[in-house]
Formats: C-alpha cells, sequence, structure tokens
C-alpha cells in the first residue's frame, strides 16, 4: 500500500505550516498503520516526493488575503519565490509513478520512500540538523530520568 505524502511530511519551510502539519499527519499515520498491518503480511510505504512538474504552486494554489500586516513582507517574498520556481522542477511524474510502480514489487518495502533528488537532498539535510540537535541537547534530555 501506498499513501503520497510530501518531503513537506519530513522537512518544512515558512509559509506552509497547515501544509505541512496535514503531511506530518499523514507521515505518522503511515508510519503507525504498517507497524499494525505488518503481522498480516501488508506493507505500507510513505511515499515522499520532492518538486514535480505539477501545478502545485501554480494557478491550483489558492492563498488566502493576510489579515496581519507583519507577515505580509515576509509572505510575499515566499509567494514570489515559489512563482519563479514554479514549472521547470526536476521531478518527473511519469518517473515518479514508475517508481511506486515498482516499490510496489519489492518484498521488503520501505516505510518511507524519497522521491527526487532534492528530497533526498533536503530530508538527509534535516535529518542530520535534527541528528546533531539531539546529541548537542543529550545530557538535558536524559537529566530527566528518575
Amino acid at each position: 500500500m501506498l499513501n503520497v505524502t510530501s518531503m513537506g511530511g519530513m522537512i518544512t519551510m515558512p509559509g506552509l505550516g497547515l501544509y505541512h502539519g496535514s503531511k506530518f499527519a499523514l507521515e505518522g499515520i503511515t508510519e503507525a498503520l504498517g507497524k499494525e498491518v505488518a503481522g498480516l503480511g501488508i506493507h505500507v510505504t510513505a511515499v515522499e516526493p520532492g518538486a514535480f512538474r505539477t501545478d502545485w504552486a501554480g494557478r491550483s494554489m489558492v492563498r488566502a488575503e493576510r489579515h496581519i500586516p507583519d507577515y505580509r513582507a515576509v509572505f510575499e517574498q515566499l509567494h514570489e519565490r515559489r512563482a519563479e520556481n514554479d514549472g521547470p522542477h526536476l521531478g518527473d511524474p511519469q518517473r515518479a509513478a514508475r517508481a511506486m510502480l515498482e516499490i510496489l514489487k519489492v518484498e521488503a518495502p520501505p516505510a518511507h520512500l524519497l522521491l527526487g533528488s532534492d528530497a533526498v537532498r533536503l530530508v538527509g539535510d534535516q535529518l542530520a540538523r535534527l541528528q546533531a540537535e539531539f546529541q548537542y541537547w543529550r545530557t538535558l534530555s536524559c537529566s530527566t530520568d528518575a
């Protein structure tokens, strides 16, 4: 079974809090479901694509009007950058479909499957940052044990 989520369920970017929240939730649901049904021989994979040649950030993106002036300057820059980058993404949807069909044939598919070199890079960077942060705060984190 495949649940298509996004690299946005593993990393975050400013201005996309609701999007990321829904993707993080789908990641957790998918991972838990995979553990729940593993004994039945059912495999569940969260597919996490990066930027693909779709209309995700283009004309299909509906934006709510901003009512907080302090956010306007931040979000206008983000929206401009997304609009500039919309279109010629590295990810090819047909190749993504082939990769998803391929993973369905694997005897032991992964719980998480990144698609696209941007997803591999950005999620890898995030994991390294998290590991460094956990290590830095390890003593404080462990100090709460009884």
